[in-house]
């Protein structure tokens, strides 16, 4: 006699389908949202020069290009630049001389570089416009710095990858947390050096970079392992969510957070992704200025995981007790 299988039934079926197209919209909005959305705006940039020009180019701009440009009015080259390689401002226009000249910094943003000399351009009123001096290139091998654009994805992917592999393979929430650290400075060393050896798309001391993406790492499987030891497999789903749909397309690492739409690229930057990838581009071309920041968010998402973590084993910790009291025959007074 032969049984057949149960058959899923037809509005389950219906069910899921309208679970996963929810879910392909969802994907698609947070990857494809902000990069439609994008536009220069707010951009930090610098003028120097004598203060009668100066205010002359600033109108300049806020009537050419309004709420652009966030301008910020120095009284000559040296400060300019000083600005730029503190990340202060992603470049400059620089009128000090006489003649107006562009000073930009497209290691920083190679697409607000690209997006100032198009202004610098019109400012010029000529078809050759005014003269460009790059004064923190991308490399020669990354021109168009692809590859640290690139890198973001395998920074997300690794530490979820991590969390997810160590839950299923890996006994005990202290080794886990111990195979992520560790994880972290070996997954930093390979990534790292192909980025910077092999591809050629990073500058700078091979070790601070390294630094810069074993933190991105931890921070994002530490916090995802947090999560699923506080809430099972929900705080897995949860944390892959969060840094795969938003850290991932609000870090910025493209373009400038400034280009996202108004309000998500700053608060990309208080998410790992974003975090990492700033604090990388900084180590690599700025010789680390304007890193602090970057390195407390990702420590602050590290801490986090942690004390999820041990949230997690104090609760686990009180379960065998609470179980051995309910476990205990209840006393009976004795009769005289």
């Amino acid at each position: 006699m032969t049984t057949t299988a149960p058959r899923t039934p037809w509005p389950r079926v219906g069910a899921i389908a309208l679970l996963l197209t929810a879910l392909l919209s969802v994907i698609m909005v947070a990857f494809a949202w902000p990069a439609t959305r994008s536009s220069v705006h707010d951009i930090p940039i610098a003028v120097a020069g004598p203060p009668a020009v100066t205010a002359q180019v600033a109108q300049q701009l806020a009537a050419k290009r309004p709420g652009t440009f966030d301008v910020t009015v120095v009284d000559g080259t040296a400060a300019a630049e000083r600005l730029i390689l503190d990340r202060e401002v992603y470049g400059a226009i620089d009128v000090s001389t006489g003649r107006p000249q562009l000073i930009i910094a497209s290691a920083a943003s190679p697409a607000v570089a690209q997006a100032l000399q198009q202004v610098a351009q019109a400012l010029g009123g000529t078809d050759a416009g005014v003269p460009v001096r790059d004064l923190v290139p991308l490399p020669a091998d990354d021109p168009r710095g692809a590859g640290l654009a690139a890198g973001a994805l395998p920074l997300v992917l690794g530490g979820i990858a991590a969390a997810g592999l160590l839950t299923s393979l890996v006994a005990g929430l202290a080794r886990r947390l111990a195979g992520a650290v560790a994880f972290s400075v070996t997954g930093a060393l390979a990534l790292t050096a192909i980025l910077q050896f092999w591809l050629g798309s990073l500058e700078g001391s091979y070790w601070l970079n390294t630094g810069a993406v074993a933190l991105g790492i931890a921070a994002t499987a530490l916090t995802i392992l947090g999560l699923e030891s506080l809430l099972g497999a929900a705080g897995l789903g949860l944390g892959a969510a969060t840094m795969m749909l938003l850290g991932n397309p609000l870090s910025g690492l493209s373009s400038a957070p400034q280009m996202l739409p108004s309000g998500w690229g700053t608060f990309g930057q208080y998410l790992p992704p974003g975090a990492a990838g700033s604090l990388l581009r900084s180590t690599a071309f700025f010789d680390g200025h304007a890193a602090a920041p970057h390195v407390w968010v990702l420590l602050g998402w590290a801490a986090l995981g942690l004390v999820l973590a041990g949230l997690a084993g104090v609760r686990a910790a009180h379960r065998p007790a609470a179980a051995e009291r309910a476990a205990e025959p209840a006393s009976t007074p004795v009769s005289t």
